[in-house]
């Protein structure tokens, strides 16, 4: 199908021998056994994968097309069942957020700061430098900041609920980097995964809580939009590189340049709800002998004596393969995002998986700035504000301390490349230094 890997990349896989060890990591099981019980576990599993029958036919037949796509314009008086069904999806592009003429203005400017700069930037792989460390560029600052960015983050942000009425959906502008992958370069480091942290949504309790009704026995009840005890998870609970210590409700690529499928373009797993009950569940059962058995669910065994959480690493995103996530069907669900133009961006749910191509044979440089939604909770107010210090002092970001420090360096423009007037200025974090 269009939008389909047509070979599956020697991505890693993820088995019981190559897994962490630890007593603890047992503990952490038999709380969350000693908490709901091994029969609501196994109801779950039962139905978790019953549900997946249904929804990996879909994907595998439809592909690139369940990916939603939206004009920047229209995305913000959306029927109620459209809303919903780009909700269920957790994945859409939207059109057009910017003019091709911005987007390629941006391009170049962030091409001649790369330039005027390149002996103090750094980037990975560390072989090939195209996820580059730089935060305050100044495409960086003017795409974060600009009104339609804005805008449509705080739209995205108010699709998530906080019943405790502490959580404004108005945006914070998370400093992330920014990618310029030239062609014919393979990249093999961001297979199947996905964020907000790996172990911590098994061993944080509060973490764990959000998906009481996968654990209960009720998982068609879990609500992936729920943030009233979400935002108190530590979704960093464990000390590594991979885990952002903000809450993203949806990560997003604004593209500088054009992209498509083959051309080191993203691919998403686009469904949230099933796909994440599924991998909390995944733990606490072993396979059957049999390779011919492996889809039936019922020929599972519950185990919770092993330390194995597959393609879970304390210090990692949560990894994912087709052999320790069979019933995920990735080789045929992982599909490309549809072609992207300049201005246009897209954006995924924080528990969607997602991975990058590993071959860019395009004939162009693809290009895009890491930006998220960010909504305005106390852990994500005390970071921006921390940032914000930093960047005023010129140091890099809380989570990429290893980048350099661009106050220094030449096109640097600092607080006067903030669009957006005063809103601007509040994304970054200026009225809670006040």
């Amino acid at each position: 199908m269009p939008g389909t890997l047509l070979s599956w990349p020697d991505w890693p896989e993820f088995t019981a021998a190559k897994g962490e060890a630890g007593d603890d990591l047992v503990e952490f099981k038999k709380t969350i056994v000693d908490k709901y019980g091994e029969d609501a576990l196994v109801k779950s599993w039962l139905r978790v994968c019953r549900e997946l029958e249904a929804v990996t036919d879909e994907i595998a037949e439809r592909a690139s097309s369940m990916i939603p796509e939206v004009q920047f314009e229209q995305f913000f008086s959306l029927p109620a069942e459209q809303k919903k069904a780009l909700k269920e999806v957790g994945c859409f592009v939207v059109r057009d957020v910017f003019s091709k003429e911005q987007a390629n203005d941006w391009f170049d400017q962030l091409k001649q700061y790369v330039a005027a700069n390149r002996a103090s930037i750094t980037g990975w792989p560390a072989e090939t430098p195209f996820i580059l460390n730089l935060y305050y560029s100044p495409t960086q600052m003017a795409a974060r900041s600009h009104p339609n960015q804005l805008k449509l983050s705080e739209e995205l942000n108010s699709w998530w609920h906080d019943d405790s009425g502490t959580t404004s959906p108005k945006p914070l502008s998370y400093a992330d980097g920014v990618r310029i992958r030239p062609p014919g370069v393979a990249f093999k480091g961001l297979g199947p995964h996905i964020d907000a942290g790996s172990l911590s949504r098994w061993a944080d309790p509060v973490y764990q809580s959000v998906y009481s009704a996968v654990f209960s026995g009720n998982p068609e009840l879990l609500d992936n939009y729920d943030l009233t005890v979400r935002k108190m998870a530590n979704q960093a609970m464990f000390p590594g590189s991979a885990h952002s210590r903000v809450f993203r409700s949806f990560q997003g690529w604004t593209a500088l340049t054009s992209a498509g499928l083959g051309e080191g373009s993203l691919m998403l797993y686009p469904n949230v709800k099933w796909a994440m009950a599924y991998l909390l569940l995944r733990p606490f059962f072993q396979p059957p002998e049999s390779e011919e058995e492996i889809m039936d669910a019922t020929k599972w065994k519950f185990d919770a004596t092993s330390p194995w959480f597959p393609g879970t690493f304390r210090g990692d995103s949560q990894l994912l393969s087709p052999s320790s996530h069979p019933h995920l069907r990735l080789r045929e669900c992982m599909v490309g995002i549809p072609k992207m133009s300049p201005g246009d961006t897209v954006w995924w749910h924080a528990d969607m998986c997602h991975a990058v191509e590993v071959e860019h044979n395009g004939d162009h440089e693809a290009s895009v700035a890491y930006i998220a939604a960010t909504p305005r909770t106390e852990e994500n107010k005390r970071y921006i504000k921390g940032q914000l210090e930093d960047f005023l002092q010129g140091i890099p970001p809380e989570d990429f301390r290893k980048g350099p420090s661009e106050k220094t360096f030449k096109l640097f423009t600092g607080e006067s490349g903030i669009l957006g007037g005063e809103a601007g200025r509040k994304a970054m974090g200026f009225d809670l230094i006040a």
